[in-house]
């Protein structure tokens, strides 16, 4: 199952990504000869003519944000956006899902595969609709309507999606839960956080993947993302901690066996807990995890500030969420304080993790990657894809579906089975 995750002698061909088992006490860095990116970005957001346009390519080739859009529905709902006006944004990709959502609730009778393929289709539209974040009233009710749209569909999951509401500091912590069939006894699972701007509805349709391996999964939003009740802060993970808690009360699920999945902020997170909760996870999977370059205040604005491989609006994605943050000058100083390096907490003892990046990632940088892959006090997995960019991905070799699919899903499968099947 892990024969793909080792590392070969080899030089591997140039569009194919560099997959190893390291040990901490290796010097890998140079051995793999991998240059370091450079950082420099145009300073400039994207125009709106330049974000539809970027947007309907993404969609034609099955790139985040769009994957699983359709660009002609896109096309469609680009054409009434003039502005960087973030409500008109909004209103025009609820008009196309709309559609979908009607004719969605008008054939749920007489053709439920149709209207769980228009309430997928509306799911995702609407989604589009509030990225990267809900930051107007208009995003605001896309948002809750692709939540609508997404439990509409979930109807229709076999095995079921449960809605878990966890109580948390006098609120609580919304989940799906979703369990394999005929299990003969408690299951593994997998703990999923969603990113800075996709949300746990992507994790649940994502993770389905390995319910037929006998595994279950928990999706949740990350600290100030989605329906998380708290926002980012140094001590945020305490959340994280208290779905474990939850874990552990859950008799159809085996806590000894429980994993964590984090992408991208979630990875942080992932990273986190491994070290902080490494008593409970038996590892951790983590795609491109910021530890310490990333909060600094010179990537900040060397790199995320005008960042072309995120479609647009990252710094204003980063700003929500954290409480009180509505400058670059407030980001800067709250940032360093979520470093992993600074927190004291790299070097500790820590659970095993697989941890995924790409070389070219202008979004967090390789020397994080670096940086974890040689601290802790047990070997890593890590897949580095040197013409990866964000997650390792890479369009037309290594989109997001595959890495999962081949890479992720294996190596989970692999750290939740029993001991004596390995």
């Amino acid at each position: 199952m892990l024969t793909q995750l080792q590392h070969h002698r080899a030089c591997p061909r140039k569009s194919s990504p560099i997959s190893f088992a390291v040990s901490v006490t290796l010097l890998f860095f140079v051995s793999l000869s991998l240059s370091l990116p450079c950082f420099s970005q145009e300073k400039s957001e994207r125009t709106i003519e330049e974000i539809k346009t970027e947007a309907v390519r993404r969609a034609q080739v099955g790139q985040y944000p769009l994957i699983g859009l359709d660009p002609a529905d896109i096309q469609e709902a680009v054409k009434s956006i003039h502005t960087r006006d973030k409500d008109e944004w909004a209103a025009a990709f609820m008009g196309v899902a709309d559609r979908y959502m009607h004719e969605a609730k008008s054939l749920e009778k007489t053709d439920p595969a149709k209207a769980n393929a228009d309430y997928i289709r509306a799911w995702r539209l609407y989604s589009f609709g509030r990225w990267p974040v809900p930051a107007s009233p208009g995003k605001q009710r896309s948002y809750e309507k692709a939540l609508e749209a997404y439990l509409a569909h979930a109807r229709f999951l076999d095995p079921p999606l449960e809605i878990v509401k966890i109580p948390f500091e006098g609120k609580e912590i919304v989940g799906y839960l979703r369990l394999p069939k005929n299990a003969n006894g408690p299951v593994p699972l997998v703990l999923a956080v969603n990113g800075l701007d996709s949300r746990k509805e992507d994790l649940t349709e994502s993770f389905s993947a390995i319910l037929p391996f006998g595994i279950g999964y928990l999706a949740v939003d990350g600290p100030g993302t989605g329906q998380n009740p708290i926002k980012v802060s140094e001590n945020a993970d305490r959340m994280l901690s208290r779905v474990l808690d939850y874990i552990a009360t859950r008799p159809e699920i085996d806590k000894t066996r429980v994993a964590m999945h984090g992408v991208s902020w979630g990875a942080y997170w992932a990273a986190k807990m491994a070290i902080v909760e490494r008593a409970r996870l038996k590892g951790a999977s983590a795609q491109s995890p910021p530890t310490d370059t990333f909060f600094q205040k010179e990537f900040l604005m060397n790199s995320l500030l005008g960042n072309r491989e995120y479609l647009f609006d990252q710094i204003p994605a980063l700003m929500a969420i954290f409480d009180n943050v509505h400058t670059i000058d407030e980001m800067a100083e709250v940032l360093p304080k979520m470093s992993l390096v600074k927190q004291g907490l790299l070097g500790k003892p820590m659970a095993p993790m697989l941890i995924l990046a790409g070389v070219k990632d202008t979004q967090v940088p390789i020397s994080d990657i670096y940086l974890l892959m040689s601290k802790g006090d047990v070997p890593k997995t890590a897949w580095v894809n040197p013409e990866g960019g964000h997650l390792g991905r890479q369009v037309g070799v290594w989109p997001d579906p595959r890495i999962f699919k081949e890479v992720i899903i294996p190596w989970l499968v692999h750290t939740l089975e029993p001991e004596h099947a390995k």
